[in-house]
């Protein structure tokens, strides 16, 4: 099993960008850098960053850099150093050799927040999954974490090679395990849906710490877990809202970010056919990051992959209460402003939603223009 971050793990951040990057863009990718590694309780001791035009092979980043890191890592007693991209498993290796410490990169930090915040059994196994297919091609890395679960035997050279073959089947027949319960488990989500069928439905997406569980929460007038973290919803949630009269379905799932794992997006599929299946998605925008163009770039490219692309969105405009410029519309779409903290444009927002709802329930209930809506 892939050894997790421990509380108060004391971590150094390290993110690389192109030598055309902007000193302000490399800023606000070490911030999220930051913001995903709290939430996994490291504290954050220092930070990297170089522009170099592609990786090192070797190390990911140059000699001198890795110097620098290295010489902190040493001083400051680091634990773990967080990377901000994917490395290969030898990258893994090597800067684990010469840096000694515990290595994340992107892809683990973020399977590491799944596995913390899933709660179902679908969302468990999703998670899992993907953690296992991580760490296969990256087994002689995670060597010596392993060892250390086992009690420290101080096994090396063809023993070591033995046991690394062995946790290979080990992991390889979990995988086959996981799928087949995924599999056993995703049938009865689809008969789920398929009871919903004449039903409109709406599915919440946007970029993670949006907004959307606040969104829903307001929305459906229940109990739902909304809270200013990364990931506070990895579990698919459905509720039955009524507006003006007319019944829909709204799902509020994982969130999306930059870089996600391709190996969470294929495993998170099931989860995600609430969007893929949706009438109407409502896209959740932090209107006051900095970066939420490129936020809804992400989002809008990530719903593209999963076959989502061609639904009519809504643009949800929300924390306008946090900002003070004026916000552009983005594309031709539907575009509402709101502030789901002070209710500011709530009203409108059901309103619209209502109207676009209205005319989906039309084409299920051909004779529903004969009713008299109240």
């Amino acid at each position: 099993m892939i050894e997790t971050a421990k509380k108060n793990e004391r971590g150094i951040l390290v993110a690389l960008g192109s030598k055309s990057e902007s000193d302000e863009r490399l800023e606000e990718m070490m911030d999220e850098l930051a913001f995903l590694s709290q939430t996994l309780q490291i504290e954050i001791l220092g930070k990297f960053t170089q522009k170099l035009e592609h990786p090192d092979p070797r190390t990911f980043v140059g000699k001198g850099k890795l110097e620098e890191i290295k010489t902190m890592c040493t001083v400051d007693k680091v634990d773990v150093v967080v990377f901000d991209d994917d490395l290969s498993p030898s990258q893994l290796r090597n800067l684990e050799k010469e840096l000694k410490v515990k290595i994340y990169d992107r892809s683990l930090l973020i399977l590491d927040i799944f596995l913390k915040r899933a709660k179902t059994a679908q969302a468990k196994t999703q998670v899992e999954l993907a953690r296992y297919q991580y760490l296969l091609p990256r087994l002689t890395r995670m060597w010596t974490h392993l060892e250390r679960q086992r009690g420290g035997t101080g096994t090396r050279g063809g023993a070591g090679e033995k046991e690394i073959e062995t946790d290979r089947r080990i992991i390889r027949d979990q995988i086959n395990v996981l799928k087949k319960k995924l599999e056993k488990i995703e049938k009865q989500s689809n008969t789920q849906r398929k009871s919903r069928d004449g039903i409109v439905r709406v599915a919440l997406v946007g970029y993670t710490n949006a907004g959307k569980s606040t969104l829903m929460k307001i929305l459906s007038k229940e109990k739902v877990y909304a809270k200013d973290e990364l990931f506070a919803t990895v579990d698919s949630t459905v509720r039955k809202v009524v507006l003006n009269n007319i019944p829909f379905l709204l799902s509020d799932t994982v969130g999306f970010i930059r870089k996600l794992p391709h190996s969470l997006i294929e495993s998170f599929k099931s989860t995600l056919a609430e969007v893929m299946e949706a009438d109407i998605l409502l896209h959740v925008v932090d209107a006051s990051n900095p970066s939420h163009e490129d936020h809804m770039k992400v989002v809008d490219e990530t719903l593209a992959e999963i076959g989502a692309g061609e639904i009519n969105t809504i643009k949800v405009l929300n924390k306008i209460d946090k900002t003070e410029e004026p916000i552009a519309k983005n594309g031709n779409g539907l575009s509402i402003q709101i502030s789901a903290k002070t209710g500011k444009g709530i009203p409108e927002l059901r309103e619209l939603l209502t109207q676009e709802v209205k005319k989906v329930h039309m084409k299920i209930y051909p004779h529903f223009m004969q009713q008299e809506i109240y």
